[in-house]
């Protein structure tokens, strides 16, 4: 007899896999996979606990800034940040500004200069084009309608928002089946955007090329990568500082949210790639 389309899931395997997490060297960690079709497939930790996000605020705010551009209030090709710089150069990491400086290091659309500052500058002019304070924009815009209660923007847009694994788990699955946005905004913003730069991928060393799409890092063949040695090219989210990360597996239909209270590290490194690659080996079918 076959199965209901709606009967659960066996995810026997999934579950030990992603209960790992718990094994980290950690304080505090918090763990969801979650299906294209939106369900939380295994969890681990205290998925309502709030986490600092460090840069994958970024994936936020990127967000937000799709909505603004779908909804006419800025265009990607308008002037925002150095001379000749557009909303397209900061949100994919091409202004030329600096790390966390307002210095202009290179021309827009010459390199790959991973920039906090771009996305401030992105984030104020979003604020400026709509009349609406950049997280007052992002919670209306984003985290409202996707019931996201317990994420906010208490600081800069490139890093300094709070959420929790429930909430991301809600957004990994609009961002596999969006909602807010024509899935083909997404697949622009999930596709490299000025491909064949070289640039630092932070705690991973230089990448050639390093590659990005609006908002997105995209994995590509980057070595070595904070994603799983088995991920697919097409894998994009994002990582933080904090000891947060959130990717998103195509190929494979699912993605995953960790949240941690420990800075990115020699522990991160070590840890983060051999548990996603063992979730992707008992990601059920149809997964793989």
């Amino acid at each position: 007899m076959h199965a209901h389309p709606t009967a659960p899931r066996t995810v026997t395997g999934l579950a030990p896999a992603v209960r790992r997490v718990l094994d980290w060297p950690v304080d505090h960690v918090a763990a969801a996979v979650v299906g294209a079709d939106g369900a939380v497939l295994a969890d681990a930790g205290d998925t309502g606990r709030e986490f600092g996000l460090a840069s994958v605020t970024k994936l936020l705010s990127a967000y937000a800034a799709l909505v603004a551009v779908e909804e006419g209030a800025v265009d990607w090709d308008d002037a925002a940040g150095p001379e000749g710089a557009t909303v397209r150069h900061l949100i994919a990491h091409t202004s030329g500004l600096a790390f966390d400086t307002d210095e202009v290091k290179a021309a827009p659309g010459e390199r790959r200069i991973y920039s906090n500052t771009g996305f401030a500058v992105l984030g104020d002019a979003i604020a400026g084009a709509t009349g609406i304070g950049f997280a007052d924009y992002l919670h209306q815009a984003v985290c409202e309608p996707l019931g996201m209660t317990r994420t906010r923007l208490e600081g800069a847009p490139g890093a300094g928002a709070v959420s929790t694994a429930a909430d991301l788990s809600l957004f990994a699955a609009e961002l596999q089946a969006p909602k807010l946005l024509d899935p083909r905004t997404v697949a622009e913003a999930t596709t490299v955007a000025y491909p064949g730069l070289d640039g630092l991928l932070p705690g991973y060393g230089r990448q050639r090329p390093n590659d990005w799409g609006l908002g997105f890092e995209i994995r590509d063949g980057k070595s070595p990568h904070w994603t799983g040695e088995h991920s697919s090219p097409r894998t994009f989210g994002h990582f933080g500082q904090s000891g947060t990360f959130l990717w998103v597996d195509p190929d494979v239909r699912a993605a995953a949210v960790v949240l941690t209270d420990r800075d990115f590290g020699p522990w991160a490194a070590e840890a983060w790639t051999p548990w996603t690659d063992g979730v992707l080996a008992e990601l059920p079918e149809p997964h793989r």
